[in-house]
């Protein structure tokens, strides 16, 4: 992070980013001493509400973040920005949204967290890929975002949605879908509640070093009775994704089963009243298999420049991504987030899924299941192309038609994850 007085002493001349998070309460003129170079500005954590009215004279700027300031309505200046394409404005005091403030690149657009109850209709008209709309107070789409056949991931999660719009489960490539907290999921979410599970007292547990954080909390390596384990201590407010409770829920209805992060039971009286589980301790030889998207990949997974895999320790990952994915569509679960960055492998084929913070629940066999079911098989396709492209050799044609069919545009021609099981484990040996 930067400071003003770097800034308005000329030493931050030629930055392509700047972060400043230091009390502003009126934007630093000094930051158009750098209108030739900024591309990425964030003024997150200050206590703005306005940007200035010539704030397009940054005309290289893509990417702005305003998240937990004051406003009270996006500024319409945005959209005059003209290489904007990511926008965030979480946690402010949002509840207004004109149509002149969605610049024409706009790919991504972050509104978590606000008090938003109707979004402008020229929402379908911008090329969409990433819209984050949890914890809001809204009841519908717009219908133009039909449309919006870019869209891959929305977070629509804590809103007052009645039901999905009908339109929704259509789009061509949406991948990443996350609606629990709404009206229309309660009675699947209090059902998932009341899934009985293990109490581990907390004066049992022993927390030693933090493993890791993710948004919706911290892992811990613990001892439970003289024994390692690991321990997720929940934050209380809304993530990205939606909220604590419901990835809770999701945990502990999704069992057990060999490709999923097991849960041993949750913690009913930590001192602070924090939601806790407690899962087995993973051997240390299992590591993500991809790192989050970037600014740039936006909804794509980032993978080591020279990452490789043998083709037959892909396939193992697939046919446990796979395996996991459908049982836990057949226990009413979306994952909503089947990404390589929540796969945890070995190195050599073994996978297991985890981090259930966008977790959705349906009622199986439904016929919105199954829309749904075929909705995550599309995030099973990027992820099956991501091992693919990094398979050295040639592609064996039955696992490249199996990707192509995953990601058919017409959701309808997807294959469910019975059948993708099922044809992954007849690929002829000779394939590994």
């Amino acid at each position: 992070m930067q400071t003003l007085e770097q800034l308005r002493a000329g030493e931050l001349h030629g930055a392509r980013r700047l972060k400043l998070a230091c009390g502003l309460t009126e934007f630093p003129t000094e930051i158009f001493d750098l209108a030739d170079t900024l591309e990425i500005l964030d003024l997150s954590g200050n206590a703005l509400s306005s940007l200035p009215a010539d704030l397009p004279r940054l005309a290289r700027l893509q990417i702005i973040f305003c998240s937990n300031n004051q406003f009270a309505e996006l500024p319409e200046i945005l959209g005059a920005c003209p290489e904007l394409r990511m926008v965030g404005f979480k946690a402010n005091r949002i509840n207004s949204i004109s149509c002149h403030a969605l610049p024409a690149k706009l790919r991504w657009l972050i509104l978590t967290d606000n008090r938003i109850a109707d979004l402008p209709s020229e929402l379908g008209n911008r090329p969409l890929q990433k819209l984050m709309l949890a914890g809001n107070q809204l009841r519908t789409l717009p219908a133009t975002m039909a449309a919006c056949t870019t869209l891959e991931l929305l977070r629509i999660s804590a809103n007052n949605f009645s039901a999905l719009p009908p339109w929704l489960l259509a789009l061509p490539r949406l991948s990443w879908l996350a609606y629990a907290g709404n009206p229309f999921s309660a009675g699947a979410e209090k059902e998932a509640e009341d899934n009985p599970i293990a109490h581990i007292p907390w004066n049992q547990l022993a927390l030693e070093n933090r493993l890791g954080e993710g948004a919706s909390g911290q892992i811990y390596r613990a001892t439970h009775l003289g024994k390692p384990v690991a321990v997720k201590l929940y934050k209380s407010a809304l993530t990205s994704d939606g909220l604590p409770d419901c990835e809770m829920a999701a945990c502990i209805r999704a069992g057990t089963h060999p490709s999923l992060v097991p849960v041993l039971g949750k913690v009913p009286d930590h001192p602070q009243g924090i939601a806790a589980l407690v899962m087995p301790l993973i051997a240390p030889e299992f590591t993500n298999l991809a790192g989050p998207p970037s600014f740039d990949s936006c909804t794509r997974d980032v993978y080591p420049a020279d990452q490789r895999f043998l083709l037959g320790h892909a396939l193992g990952i697939a046919q446990g991504v796979a395996a996991s994915a459908r049982h836990l569509h057949a226990r009413g679960i979306m994952h909503g987030d089947l990404y390589g960055h929540n796969v945890l492998h070995c190195g050599e084929g073994s996978a297991l899924l985890g981090d259930f913070g966008a977790a959705s629940f349906h009622e199986p066999g439904s016929p919105l299941a199954g829309a749904l079911e075929r909705l995550e098989v599309r995030a099973f396709g990027c992820l099956l192309e991501e091992l693919l492209q990094r398979c050295d050799g040639a592609v064996p044609e039955q696992l490249a038609r199996l990707r192509d069919d995953c990601l058919q545009p017409a959701p309808a021609l997807r294959p469910p994850f019975h059948e993708i099981a099922q044809r992954l484990q007849s690929l002829p040996d000779n394939h590994y």
